[in-house]
This record gives structure tokens, sequence and C-alpha cells, in this order.
């Protein structure tokens, strides 16, 4: 008996089914180009001589990088300040959540929910509040209009975040695993340097990088915290750009997609720690 073939109009889906898909796609494409439209524009009115803000053509008939020249030769130094300042955020910010959080997750310590409570809590207060106290602080350690009081303040913006999320991944570390280092002759420290973080690499990487991300957005710190310009990260730059070259609005652009270039690239290319950083302590 011959058997009945697979045919386009036998495996075709039903006719709900492709118009939900079709319209599914359209809503996505629709929201994904509203969401993207500000970085168009950005980038648009960067590539256009004496662009202004009221008569930009819809596209760069004539582009020109004479806008990234400018931004460049006026703001080279903020964005060198800001990838300097972040960098080491990362690293303070790192060196102090992956122990804490390593104790919380497996010490066992008394009021250990109550502390990451406590740090969730921490991320409600304003920005501004701290800033001010900061400020008081820093003047009498000296530490105002320097890049470690800037690193120090703005590693604080990405301490609470990191060791929650860096604590829900060692939580499903096995102890197991540290005490066999341990029965070999390995301390608690030497464990936790050579077994614990290169098992919380993931989560490392993903906390890593949301500080990094805080650093280099950050404002209030750096318009609090500096009275010269001796320490002027990018964010501050672009805000003094915009008061002296408020009719440039071409290199005030320019100078907001070289902004935006280091953190989309760092995004990119650790997408997929990310994802993996924030699941990996979600099942135990």
């Amino acid at each position: 008996m011959k058997q009945p073939t697979n045919t386009p109009e036998t495996n075709r889906l039903p006719r709900g089914v492709r118009l939900r898909s079709a319209w599914n796609t359209t809503a996505a494409l629709l929201i994904l180009a509203v969401l993207l439209f500000p970085v168009y524009w950005m980038l648009n009115t960067a590539l256009q001589p004496d662009a202004s803000i009221a008569a930009t053509a819809w596209f760069p008939t004539s582009p020109s990088l004479d806008n990234f020249e400018t931004a460049f030769s006026t703001q080279g130094r903020s964005l060198l300040t800001s990838l300097g300042v972040a960098l080491g955020a990362v690293v303070v910010c790192l060196a102090l959540a992956a122990p804490a959080a390593y104790g919380l997750a497996q010490f066992g310590l008394r009021g250990g929910q109550g502390i990451v409570f406590t740090t969730l809590i921490t991320q409600m207060v304003p920005g501004i509040v701290i800033a001010n106290a900061m400020y008081s602080a820093y003047a009498e350690l000296g530490l105002v209009n320097s890049y470690l009081g800037l690193v120090l303040a703005d590693a604080s913006l990405g301490l609470p975040f990191s060791i929650v999320l860096l604590r829900a991944f060692m939580v499903s570390i096995p102890t197991e695993v540290v005490e066999a280092a341990m029965v070999d002759g390995a301390n608690r420290f030497t464990a936790f340097v050579r077994i614990v973080l290169p098992m919380s690499r993931n989560a490392l990487i993903t906390a890593g990088l949301f500080t990094f991300l805080f650093a280099w957005s950050d404002f209030i710190f750096a318009l609090t915290l500096n009275t010269t310009d001796d320490v002027k990260p990018i964010t501050l730059g672009i805000y003094q750009f915009v008061g002296a070259h408020v009719s440039d609005w071409g290199a005030v652009m320019a100078t907001a997609v070289l902004s935006a270039v280091p953190a989309a690239i760092l995004l990119v290319v650790a997408q997929k720690y990310i994802a993996a950083g924030i699941t990996g302590g979600s099942v135990k």
C-alpha cells in the first residue's frame, strides 16, 4: 500500500497560527524600531555637519566625520577618565563583593538573610542623598577631586547588586567541593580563590559588567564629588559640552555616540555570560 507523502500543503500551519505569528513578528519589529529610533537619530545627527535640533534631515545625505573629530578633541580625555574610573570601580567592587557573598552563602552566618535584605534596601536610597553625605566625608579625607574618591563612590553603586547576585550563585556551589580542596591541603582562602572563584566565572563577569555600566553612566557622584576639571568623566563632560555648544548638536550627538560605544561592545561580547550568570543561581 502506498504511504502518503508529506507535501507543503500537509505541513502547512493552520491559518490562525500563521496570522498570529505574523502579527507577533510585526509587533516585535515595531517595538524594536521605537526603542532603537533614539539611537538612530543620535547617529544621524552626529553624521550631519551643522546639524540643528529643529532642522535635521531624516537621512544623512552628505555624511561627515567632522563632528566626531570635534568630540574626540574636546572629550577624549573625559572618555579615558570614565574608562579608568569604571574599570577601577569593577576591581574594587568585585574584590569586596566576592568574599562577602561567599561568606553569606556558605558560612551560615546568623542574620544572613537580614544582611541580604538590608543590602537590597540600600539600593532604594536616592543617589543624591548618598552623594551629599559622601561629600562631607570626602572633604575631611581629602578625596574630593580625586580618581580614588570617584572609583570608591562608583564601586558602591554596584556593590549591593553584586553581593546579592554572587550570593545567589555561590549558594548552589556544593560544600563538598571546597571540603575536598581543604582535605588536599588548601586553606579556606586558597580554596576560595582556586575553586570558588573559577566556578563563579559567569556570575563574576555579570556583576563586573553591571558595575562597569553603573560607573560609566554615573552623573550624580561625578557632579557632586568634583569641583574642578581635574577628574571629569564623560557624563559630566557631555553635560558641560551641551552648555557650551548648545547650538552645535552634531558635536554633542557625536560625543554621545562615542560614550555609548564601550558599553554596547561589552554587552555584545558578554551577553552569553550575562544570561548564564543571572540564571546560574536560580536552580540549586
